[in-house]
Formats: C-alpha cells, structure tokens, sequence
C-alpha cells in the first residue's frame, strides 16, 4: 500500500471512507455531519465527472437524502449497511474483497485499523493527499 494520490487509469476503482475524509480537515465538521458530508459528496463527485472510474463514496450512520442524491454516472453513495463500531470500515472491506482484483482498489482513508484489514495488494492514500489531488479544499 502507498500514499500517493493514484491518478484515474483504467481499471482503477476508488472506495473512500468518507468519515475518516471528513475528520481530516479541522472545519467543524463535527457540527454539522450532515453538511459536512454534503459538501464531500459534492467534491467527489466534480472529481468523478473528470474520469470514468468507478468511485465508492461510504459514510457510518443513517442515510442523509441531500447526500444520497449527489451520487451519478460514475460515483455510488453507500451508508454503513448497519450501526456500531467499524460498520462502515466492514462495508469497505466486504467492496474490496467482492472484486476479483484487489490491486485494482485505491482505498482512501488512514485508519490503521481499516488498513491492517485489506488484502496486501489494495492501494491505500490518505485522505489530505486526497483532497489535494482531487483539488478540494484543506480547510
């Protein structure tokens, strides 16, 4: 696993851990999760009209409707199939493990955690290299 930012190739597929996104920017996210999470939605998803390769954006808690309603084309927007500890951490690894070719995942996300569980040969990159790579805002 590395931490650069993978450009778009085809074949490449992206599932991001869009809390642990979130939590890497100091902008009071915390106060407002729902918006917070909108907003990332948003970015992804200009980042994902640029290319053709597929993108898994997932979220732990209940579904939020404004969220859901950004993903198209190109761009899937998942809640955590269920509530508690890891749920959203188990739902991105179950995505990685269901395709037949792991080394074609980027995982963005830098819970060690979740990284100790996918297969050796996903792609890993944290979530500021992330940001910056899609172009997205710091703050």
């Amino acid at each position: 696993m590395t931490d650069d930012f993978p450009e778009p190739v085809p074949g490449r597929r992206y599932v991001i851990d869009g809390n642990n996104v979130m939590g890497s920017r100091p902008d009071r996210w915390w106060n407002d999760r729902a918006g917070a999470a909108a907003r990332l939605a948003q970015q992804v998803a200009e980042w994902s009209r640029t290319h053709t390769c597929p993108v898994v954006l997932v979220f732990d808690g209940a579904p939020v409707p404004e969220v859901a309603l950004l993903a198209g084309g190109n761009l899937a927007i998942e809640f955590a199939p269920r509530r508690g500890r890891n749920a959203a951490d188990d739902h991105i690894v179950d995505l990685v493990a269901a395709n037949p070719d792991p080394a074609s995942a980027v995982v963005v996300t830098a819970d060690l955690g979740l990284l100790a569980r996918l297969p050796t040969d996903a792609r890993a990159c944290g979530p500021r290299r992330f940001l910056a790579g899609i172009g997205a805002p710091m703050r």
